[in-house]
This record gives C-alpha cells, structure tokens and sequence, in this order.
C-alpha cells in the first residue's frame, strides 16, 4: 500500500553538455578619463573653487565690517541704558527701605539709625551695593537665577 503513494521523482542533474565554465579572470574597470584629463578636471575645480571662495570671503569681511560698526555705533546707548536701569533700581530699592521702616522711630534713608556707614566717602557721591542689596527686593527666584548665571537657560 505504502508503493502506490510514492511519486516519481527526476533526479536534478547538470544540463546537457555540462555547466558553462567559471570566470575567475579579472575584468578590469571600464576607464572613462586617463590620468591627464583628470588632473586637468582636478585643477579646474580647484581654480572654480578659489575664485568662488574669494568671492565669498569677500561679502564675509564686508559683513563683519558692516556688523563691527553698528555694534559700536550702538554700544554707547546700551550702556547708558543700562546705567539708567541700575539707578532705576537703586531708587527702588531706596523707596522699599524707606516703606518698610516708615514706622521706626529714628530710622532715616540711607544711614544706620541716622549714622552715615561711609564716613570717608562724600554725602552726594554714589555707594555701588554689593550683589546681596541690589537685588533685597527681587523675588528669590530672580535673585538666584541672576546670582548663578550658569544655570540660566
């Protein structure tokens, strides 16, 4: 019973003739430029690039002249915009001194208890605060972000 199910099978041979031989020998490259024209094309890309390259450079220097003089054309107002700020600020924090201790007796603006901490330094001249009483009245989050500038974003 078992015979009757086999199916004939071809056994896989080489075609007639046998197989067509193996190439093993190398087949060199087509070759489209010899050495001279590519070391002409060499030069005339570079030559190309150069002139390009100077031309850019050119607009570059141009640029930087250009962005040098409006920087320091501007630098002057920035400044004093900034010194305005600071004494802005100083006034603030002059006017929150003189809030907070408007109900101590004898406290006046500027002095420890009506003593002048400068003693050396003339009344009209202006005392730079240290870090800590430039910002006294800023909120603590300003205050650190300002005082490590590293962890500023």
């Amino acid at each position: 019973m078992a015979d009757s199910f086999q199916i004939a099978r071809k056994q896989d041979l080489p075609p007639p003739g046998g197989y067509k031989p193996i190439p093993f020998a190398r087949i060199p490259a087509k070759k489209y430029f010899n050495g001279y024209t590519m070391f002409a094309g060499y030069l005339g890309i570079t030559a190309g690039a150069l002139y390009l390259y100077n031309i850019n450079w050119k607009q570059v220097q141009r640029d930087q002249i250009e962005m040098r003089s409006a920087k320091m054309a501007i630098y002057p107002m920035l400044l004093a915009e900034r010194d305005r700020e600071y004494l802005k600020q100083l006034r603030r924090n002059r006017d929150a001194e003189t809030e907070l201790m408007r109900d101590v007796p004898g406290w006046e603006v500027g002095t420890y208890y009506g003593e002048r901490v400068y003693k050396l330094v003339p009344p009209d001249a202006l005392v730079q605060p240290i870090f800590h009483e430039y910002y006294a009245h800023t909120e603590p989050k300003e205050w650190y972000r300002r005082a490590y500038i590293k962890l500023r974003s």
